[in-house]
């Protein structure tokens, strides 16, 4: 694959551009995201489904831009992929010919499957879960992916979308005729024999800027949306007050941005409906979908579209790029291990607490990279923004605090205030930032000593290879969680 590669995805509402610079084998890290709302299904399915003059032109001289942008970063491979309003319309050869001829571009026209497929080798690849069903809600249709124990066992699509259902009933009043249209069509799925996990990851526009509007509601502290959850019982009220609205004013009034004002109540009734008849309880929100699923599966077509074992793409791309050491970073992520396996009696803490304190030692010195002073407040804010991938939003603030205090004094109550509700109780927090800070101390000289660790009686015993001045007196300063104390042998 070549090393910077542009992805494009032409919906029914939005056509979209990522473009993706490759830094190893498997890593990559976003330099350019574009979109356009060219709604080029507009007024489609009121002429019998074929494309309008002015909405291919819309399109058409923002494929020109998007070129543009990728030609001056220097992309060397372009995939290009329309989904449900070019493979409805009977006439949409009169575009894709148009753009191969004028711009050299092939326009690559997927089916309904092969769409709900992107979405779930994005999902299952780039968000840190087991079982769920994407639902990725367009202008023109709908996809499903069912996913169980990371693996796609199912891809379904479905012809509601939020043009077709405006088109067809909306603009005519017929709320209960969307109603039915949408119940019908989820018989499909309804009558497939498979176990509907109470999970969704909502991919698209709509579930987007839906959870953008639970976030600001509830003052949520971590502005990213990718892997932000909510429970679907606490949010229905919001979800009605939308479908209740009688004027644009009144969406204004619910935080709801002018370039909604014309999908909001059809994204929202769709979402909903399906929401109770597949009797969800929890949605994640994915900031990926079918862009990043077409770039994965060429990226990882030797590997069954899927990264290998424990490989995580945001770690691995951070240390790419801030070319951090990798004798010094997998010497912390290994050391890491033993400390919290040494400690375990007493701090009582998960595995998944494991993986965390090893990617937090794995990628302390970014911070330093960044800039040497206040190296650990830099890590912080780096990482809530930067740890993109494959992490819930717990996770990444779990791992910018212990970044933030790995340091000789443990956190207190009142650091972790402003991101209380996404943290475990202090004393975990606590135990995470004696752990990394004890790791970095005792490779204070960068010598990666080999250091065994016993535990007696609450007495941490280390026997360190190298009993520097240094790195003793360093560790002499740590303050310990717990009652915990140190010996150096």
């Amino acid at each position: 694959m070549s090393k910077i590669t542009t992805i494009i995805d032409i919906g029914s509402n939005s056509m979209r551009m990522v473009v993706l610079e490759k830094s190893s084998r498997f890593a990559f890290s976003l330099i350019n995201e574009t979109k356009s709302r060219v709604k080029i299904s507009e007024g489609c399915y009121e002429n019998g489904g074929n494309l309008q003059e002015i909405p291919m032109q819309r399109a058409y001289e923002s494929l020109k831009s998007f070129l543009n942008i990728s030609n001056a970063l220097k992309s060397r491979k372009i995939l290009c992929v329309a989904t449900s309003a070019l493979r409805d319309a009977p006439n949409s050869k009169v575009f894709l010919n148009r753009v191969r001829k004028d711009l050299g571009l092939n326009i690559k026209v997927i089916d309904g499957e092969k769409e709900a497929y992107y979405g779930g080798v994005a999902t299952s690849n780039l968000l840190h879960d087991d079982d769920f069903v994407t639902v990725d809600i367009g202008g023109g249709s709908t996809e499903f992916c069912f996913v169980k124990d990371g693996k796609i066992i199912k891809s379904i699509s479905l012809n509601i979308g939020t043009v077709r259902l405006r088109e067809l009933y909306f603009n005519k009043n017929n709320i209960d005729g969307a109603k039915k249209y949408i119940l019908d069509n989820l018989k499909n799925i309804l009558n497939l024999d498979l176990n509907i996990p109470s999970k969704v990851v909502g991919i698209g526009g709509s579930i987007r800027f839906l959870s953008k509007l639970i976030m600001q509601k509830n003052f949520y502290p971590l502005d990213a949306i990718h892997g932000f959850s909510y429970k679907v019982k606490d949010e229905n009220r919001l979800f009605k007050d939308i479908l209740k609205a009688n004027s644009n004013e009144d969406l204004e009034s619910l935080g709801v941005k002018k370039d909604r004002f014309d999908t909001i109540k059809e994204g929202t009734f769709i979402f909903q409906t399906i929401l109770e008849e597949l009797n969800i309880k929890t949605v994640v929100t994915s900031g990926v979908g079918v862009r990043e699923g077409v770039y994965l599966t060429d990226l990882l077509r030797n590997q069954n579209h899927k990264f290998p074992e424990n490989f995580n793409v945001s770690v691995r791309s951070l240390l790419d790029r801030f070319q951090v050491c990798p004798k010094q970073s997998a010497y912390f992520g290994n050391n890491a291990k033993k400390i919290f396996d040494i400690l375990k009696p007493l701090h009582r803490l998960d595995e998944k607490f494991k993986t965390l304190l090893v990617v937090s030692s794995k990628l302390h010195s970014i911070g330093t990279t960044i800039n040497f002073y206040k190296s650990n407040d830099n890590a912080f804010d780096f990482i809530l923004s930067g740890l993109n991938y494959d992490f819930l939003h717990t996770s990444r603030v779990i791992v910018a605090y212990t970044l933030k205090f790995s340091k000789k004094s443990l956190p207190k109550a009142i650091d972790l205030e402003e991101y209380k509700e996404l943290l475990p109780c202090l004393e975990d927090m606590q135990w995470m930032s004696f752990m990394i800070a004890l790791n970095l101390a005792v490779n204070q000289d960068f010598s990666r000593p080999q250091v065994e660790y016993s535990l007696e009686n609450n007495v941490l015993k280390m026997n360190l290879p190298n009993k520097s001045f240094l790195i003793k007196s360093y560790i002499e300063k740590l303050e310990t969680p717990n009652n915990l104390s140190l010996e150096i042998l």
